[in-house]
């Protein structure tokens, strides 16, 4: 029998999955859509490295490649524990990325070879330890902390999620092992980020009827859970910085609507509190009634802006120039994919 534990780490990894495809990136789930880069074990995905392949949570491609670059893959590591991630985690990240990063070789007669970028990105339901924190910084790996209330809907219907599938396989005598494959495999079929293109291996359903109709009951509540909230609470923004930014948007047609009329628009950015608890938002510079997002940045950042007294507005100034002067922001639209461009200008009044 599988424990909540295990249930609530693989619902986060196919949630942030179905984020990251919904943030502009290809989903790569397979060999098949990269042999040479990627290797697939049963339906578990590894990326080759110099030294050793290695296991991923999710990886997507990059819709776009930037300028005198490569195509950007990221890794997204999910991370549903109750203590904070320590630096050991954060560690580990950054020896497979320094590995896969340099598996490039050209043996002579070959024709060439694609090449790419990998990044990394690291979610966590419990925060990040300082050390942790001030590692991923210094070699610019993204850290994501979810406990905020922002994403308190999503944790919650995970949990309640996860509670449901236990008590199904315990209630009902479900004989054997908890059908895992099946249960990721359905789930991707209701998100839409499973593909038989894709070349997964086949996922018998489970025999016991009854299980399986109670498992499907939960995943479908599952996946209508996060459908309801696209856009609205997971929204990725891509600041000039080493780490990405979560946004809430409470009203998300409103946000929308005026993004698709102003792809790239000047804001005003505000900070409100102090030290960890503090909170950022902005919104349309000269129109704030449009919509409001609002954010985090790491803790390591904001207790540089506050450990000093009476220099915490130069220092909050300071962030906003040299790490939120744009913000980009990229949703699916329709079978293509939409760049928004929010622009802080240090010239206008939302210095503070």
């Amino acid at each position: 029998m599988i424990k909540g534990a295990a249930l609530r780490g693989y619902l986060l990894e196919e949630a942030l999955a179905w984020l990251l495809r919904s943030s502009g990136y290809r989903l790569l789930v397979h060999e098949s859509q990269d042999p040479e880069e990627l290797a697939t074990d049963g339906n578990t995905l590894r990326v080759r490295g110099r030294g050793a392949l290695h296991q991923v949570d999710a990886l997507g491609e990059f819709a776009f490649t930037p300028a005198f670059s490569m195509p950007v893959r990221l890794f997204l590591e999910a991370k549903f524990y109750q203590e904070r991630c320590g630096l050991e985690i954060v560690r580990n990240a950054h020896g497979v990325l320094h590995d896969v990063n340099e598996n490039f070789v050209m043996p002579a007669g070959r024709r060439p070879r694609q090449r790419y970028q990998y990044a990394y990105a690291l979610f966590s339901t419990s925060g990040f330890t300082p050390d942790a924190q001030k590692y991923a910084l210094a070699h610019q790996i993204s850290l994501v902390d979810l406990s905020g209330a922002s994403f308190a809907w999503l944790l919650g219907t995970i949990g309640t999620t996860a509670w449901t599938l236990e008590q199904a396989q315990f209630h009902l005598g479900m004989s054997g092992t908890f059908p895992v494959t099946w249960m990721r495999t359905e789930l991707r079929k209701e998100l839409g980020t499973w593909t038989a293109s894709a070349g997964l291996l086949p996922t018998p359903a489970p025999a016991d009827g009854r299980f399986r109709d109670e498992a499907q009951a939960a995943i479908a509540g599952f996946a209508a859970a996060l459908q309801q909230n696209s856009g609205a609470e997971l929204l990725l923004g891509f600041p000039s910085a080493p780490f990405i930014l979560p946004l809430a948007v409470s009203d998300h047609l409103a946000f929308t609507t005026y993004a698709d009329a102003q792809p790239d628009h000047a804001v005003r950015i505000r900070r409100r509190g102090n030290g960890g608890s503090a909170e950022w938002t902005l919104s349309p510079l000269g129109e704030e009634g449009a919509y409001e997002l609002a954010f985090k940045l790491p803790k390591q950042v904001e207790d540089w802006i506050s450990d000093v007294e009476g220099k915490e507005r130069r220092r909050t100034l300071e962030v906003k120039e040299q790490f939120l002067s744009a913000i980009t922001i990229y949703r699916m639209n329709g079978g293509g994919v939409r760049a928004y461009q929010l622009r802080y200008e240090a010239s206008s009044l939302s210095h503070f």
